[in-house]
């Protein structure tokens, strides 16, 4: 079950973008019928789920107006993302495509709330619907940063498994300076890229090896050296029993 945080999210989501509409949309004419274009200039009536995701993840020339699409879809969207129903380990989803920074406050600091309990609510389940990676990969290509999800990564034994996951899905990229995020930026990659690799060398080698991780915790602590001196490092000449 979500957390009383994440449930009191969706709720603000659905309140403030409750009855939004694009009306005067006709969509795509090649990806989409006429009835079901018509949804998205009909409020107060919900769209099938499968379309909500054909919109969601469709470039911003499907549509007349991108940003009312997109709120229209929010309430829908939102559950969806956070109850597991909808995929979200995909590049372009239709947030990251949108300044939703720059909307009436109270629909961004909705946006923010929402992502902000996602993520909270992702740590602390065993068995979040979606796996952590795909929901730090969602949160921060949505927000356009990772920086205020790498601040809540909270050192407690659920968000230190998940810790573990993480560091064996990213930091074979990291070590490699690439982004090891599937969703991405439309820029700003290397700067993610040295602010995940810079945490991780920071945070991450204590509590991998309480989980017991050592040579994840080792290959976190060459992120602190420069790229040639990581692979020069006798760590990788001298493996661990482990490795």
């Amino acid at each position: 079950m979500p957390s009383p945080a994440l449930d009191a999210a969706l709720a603000d989501i659905e309140t403030v973008f409750n009855g939004f509409a694009s009306p005067t949309e006709i969509g795509c004419e090649r990806c989409f019928d006429p009835e079901e274009t018509a949804y998205l200039r009909t409020p107060y009536t919900r769209v099938p789920a499968d379309l909500v995701r054909r919109f969601v993840f469709k470039v911003p020339d499907h549509f007349e107006d991108h940003a009312a699409v997109m709120r229209r879809l929010l309430p829908q969207m939102a559950r969806a993302m956070a109850d597991g129903s909808m995929d979200v380990a995909w590049w372009g989803h239709g947030l990251t495509r949108v300044d939703w920074h720059s909307w009436p406050t109270e629909q961004s600091d909705a946006i923010q709330a929402f992502l902000t309990a996602w993520w909270r609510d992702a740590l602390a389940s065993p068995e979040p619907p979606h796996p952590v990676t795909d929901v730090f990969d969602c949160c921060s290509a949505i927000a356009g940063t990772v920086t205020p999800f790498l601040a809540d990564w909270i050192r407690h034994p659920v968000a230190d498994t998940h810790l573990v996951a993480c560091a064996r899905r990213w930091l074979a990229d990291l070590l490699a300076d690439d982004l090891p995020l599937t969703c991405g930026f439309d820029e700003g990659n290397e700067a993610a890229v040295a602010e995940l690799q810079s945490w991780f060398a920071r945070n991450a080698p204590a509590r991998l090896r309480a989980r017991g991780e050592p040579d994840l915790a080792m290959e976190a602590e060459l992120l602190a050296l420069p790229y040639d001196d990581r692979w020069t490092h006798p760590y990788w000449y001298k493996p661990s029993a482990t490795n």
